[in-house]
């Protein structure tokens, strides 16, 4: 019996390595061997978990970390977010409080028109601030204390700042002013030994020039320590309060706006011991995190394992096409060998593994980043949640979402790129126009929001009634603008969204019924009918040949 021919082909300097080997060593004969191989290792590729147990006896090592990793993650969250729920609540709590303490008169849910408009009541805001900060150990009922640098205690700050130079007459409609700012600052030490009681003008030099005043701002600094926390098995949090009261006198108008800001830092105890059972529970959470994290980490090496996987079949499947065929693989087939899912649930899997660590490191009382820490862990708990998806994608009925989705995306990103054009000129014009009239148009940011508001049909009415009527025309603009806005987005721009969508689920549903068009990397796999049951795929594990290996001499 002959020899089977073979093949000889040259090769150019534009081919790669894996062609140029293929060219050299492949014989005709083994043309429809390696063929069949390479058909029933893209089948295998493609299949769900289910049918590669079938198939090799494969235990689905991913779906089962996959399932386990979202009920850690998940109550790892959970965890953290009830604790964070203790650090908001313990913030707004202390801003509050400081409010009722450190502003005169101060009633819940006045910050929007807490003002002053007399000199009198300037002078007895400040003082009042002043008086009730060095009397703050005996009044306040929680545990604030001055912050101390050394032996000595932090000062409160009182600082004004004004014109260098102004003489205003508004009956003569004259003015002279030199818009330089200058800054003019008095300290007042918690400890400072005083003849009365309280501070007063008696025994501070301090004077307002309200013409050219600007702002007064009051600034000192406090320090508390979150003990709620003990009760729930976790050690407590040291905070540092930055507390800056405000007197805003820009617009000159006759009202000075009060505002106090509360700056927070969340530090780490320097001395503490606490009795009890919190230490040991604290290492049991370290623990079960240091497990999500294992979790995590063989999860991420196995998707790695994959993708690693898919990219050097596509290589190989690209170049036997090119060969075999004399024909480029499309990009879309391409991509087919890229896993989306799996690159999803990586990018998840470092966000868990990065946020655990920080939430160690937190509860080890060595960082204070919960901010952080919680995006981290939410959105790396999103997209756990997210890759669950793909596993539903296996069954028809589940799949047509997904199906829908990547069929719309392309139209709709092009559809919302041409409305964002229209909206955004809504916008700008809407800012500039009604912005002066109407407490909704004040900034971009307040109008976007409340456009984006109006296409959800919230508020309506609300917005047409606030609009100011100063000016006729304005107020006629407005209504123009806003029913215009209205009706077009809502009875045009909406519909045809949705429109779009629904019209892409049709489609879908109907290749479902039908079939789908076949592309050439699945008509390609079409040909191969071994069945997973079939024990074919077993021996192409065992004694599988590469479509690039080197034939001995």
């Amino acid at each position: 019996m002959e020899n089977p021919e073979v093949a000889v082909s040259s090769c150019s300097a534009h081919d790669d390595e894996n062609l140029c080997s293929y060219k050299r060593h492949l014989s005709v004969s083994q043309e429809g061997l390696l063929e069949d191989q390479l058909r029933r290792k893209l089948k295998f590729f493609f299949m769900n978990p289910c049918e590669k147990f079938w198939a090799r006896g494969r235990k689905p090592w991913k779906l089962g970390i996959q399932l386990l990793k979202i009920a850690m993650v998940t109550i790892q969250l959970v965890v953290f977010g009830l604790s964070n729920q203790m650090v908001v609540a313990f913030k707004e709590e202390n801003t509050v409080a400081f409010k009722h303490l450190f502003l005169k008169g101060y009633m819940d849910r006045m910050d929007d028109t807490y003002a002053v408009y007399t000199q009198t009541d300037v002078y007895d805001q400040i003082f009042f601030a002043i008086n009730q900060y060095l009397q703050l150990p005996n009044i306040s009922v929680g545990n604030h204390a001055y912050e101390k640098r050394g032996a000595e205690e932090t000062a409160l700050a009182v600082c004004q700042q004004f014109y260098k130079r102004g003489t205003i007459c508004p009956g003569n409609d004259t003015f002279d002013i030199d818009p330089e700012i200058v800054t003019d600052c008095l300290y007042i030490e918690p400890m400072m030994p005083l003849d009365n009681t309280t501070v007063g003008k008696h025994n501070l030099n301090f004077t307002l020039d309200f013409h050219r005043l600007v702002t007064v701002q009051l600034t000192f600094n406090l320090k508390a320590i979150n003990l709620q926390t003990v009760r729930h098995h976790e050690l407590p949090d040291c905070y540092d309060f930055t507390l800056t009261i405000v007197f805003d006198n820009k617009a000159h108008s006759g009202r000075i706006k009060i505002s106090l800001d509360n700056d927070i830092a969340i530090r780490e105890c320097k001395d503490w011991h606490v009795s009890g059972s919190i230490q040991k529970n604290t290492h049991y959470m370290m623990i079960f995190d240091a497990f999500v994290i294992l979790t995590c980490l063989a999860s991420l090496i196995l998707c790695t394992r994959s993708v690693v996987k898919g990219i050097r079949l596509q290589r190989e499947f690209v170049s036997f096409f090119l060969y075999y065929y004399k024909k480029e693989v499309s990009f879309s087939d391409q991509m087919e060998f890229v896993n989306g899912w799996y690159i999803l649930i990586m990018v998840s899997d470092v966000l868990t593994i990065v946020g655990s660590t920080l939430k160690m490191e937190i509860q080890a009382k060595s960082l204070t980043s919960y901010d952080v820490c919680s995006i981290l862990l939410g959105i790396s708990t999103m997209l756990v949640w997210l890759g669950v998806i793909r596993y539903l994608g296996f069954f028809q009925k589940y799949n047509l979402l997904i199906l829908t989705l990547r069929a719309a995306l392309p139209n709709v990103m092009r559809f919302c790129c041409c409305a964002a054009m229209i909206y955004l000129g809504y916008c700008f014009c809407g800012w500039i126009v009604l912005g002066p009239y109407h407490v909704k148009f004040r900034s971009l940011n307040m109008v976007s929001e409340c456009l984006f508001s109006l296409i959800n049909g919230d508020d309506m009415f609300a917005t047409f009634a606030k609009m100011q009527q100063k000016s006729y025309l304005v107020w006629l603009f407005s209504r123009i603008y806003l029913y215009s806005f209205i009706s077009l987005f809502i009875y045009m721009v909406l519909s045809l969204f949705i429109a779009l969508i629904t019209d892409t689920y049709e489609t879908v549903k109907h290749y479902q019924q039908d079939g789908f068009p076949e592309t050439e990397l699945q008509r390609f796999i079409s040909q191969c009918k071994d069945l997973p049951h079939s024990g074919r795929y077993r021996l192409e594990e065992e004694s599988s040949v590469s479509l690039f290996c080197c034939c001995n001499g």
